[in-house]
């Protein structure tokens, strides 16, 4: 069984997807992850986030084992990874290890921008998770915090926008929901309620399918 989970910026897909991969017993990768640590190891070799070609030979040399890195849930790792991630030649160096990943034996959960419409467009359940920008804009806020940033709501809302405006009009692998994913929105459930929902839209998914759960 192959999940999609596709959705904006702090939309909770990333809880989402861990959660449902534990209750399934399948392996998660959340994609963004990728992106993030190819923006943390161009911005450490001073490679521009603007240099397509610098950008993916950073990619090309990945060390998938660093993924654990905590600094890569920073604000600033956010924002650049929006930013290397608008190059087609970078997606397609990270296409392979992504599509390999969803091949495991029992299948996997994926979570980011493109699954269900790039990498897993076969996939048995695709969703797509979003909430309004300020609700997401108030998560993203209270992690930073929680966390001990320094950082405003309003520079959050803004940054979640021009996030939004980035990840959806990009030539490469744009973040749109597919046409055969379902809607969750989250903007008024709490991670508990969206689970649940999450897990109901999975089940009915695999029983139209013929595949109980």
């Amino acid at each position: 069984m192959i999940v999609a989970i596709d959705g904006p910026a702090a939309s909770g897909k990333g809880t989402l997807a861990k959660r449902v991969a534990a209750h399934y017993g399948l392996p998660h990768l959340d994609t963004g992850l990728l992106y993030r640590a190819v923006a943390r190891d161009a911005l450490t070799s001073a490679i521009g986030l603007d240099d397509a070609a610098g950008a993916a030979r950073v990619a090309e040399a990945l060390e998938v084992a660093t993924l654990a890195d905590p600094d890569l849930r920073t604000a600033e790792i956010g924002e650049a990874a929006s930013r290397v991630a608008r190059h087609p030649a970078v997606r397609t160096v990270l296409l392979a290890y992504q599509r390999a990943f969803a091949s495991a034996a029992h299948g996997a959960v994926l979570d980011g921008r493109d699954i269900g419409t790039v990498i897993c467009p076969g996939a048995d359940v695709k969703l797509f998770v979003s909430a309004t920008p300020e609700v997401r804009a108030l998560r993203r806020f209270l992690e930073l915090t929680g966390r001990g940033v320094d950082i405003s709501q309003g520079a959050v809302l803004a940054d979640i926008r021009a996030r939004d405006e980035r990840d959806s009009t990009r030539g490469a692998a744009p973040l749109v929901q597919a046409k055969d994913a379902v809607l969750l929105d989250t903007s008024n459930l709490d991670i508990d309620a969206a689970f649940r929902a999450a897990l109901d839209l999975i089940e009915a998914a695999m029983s139209r399918a013929g595949r109980a759960g």
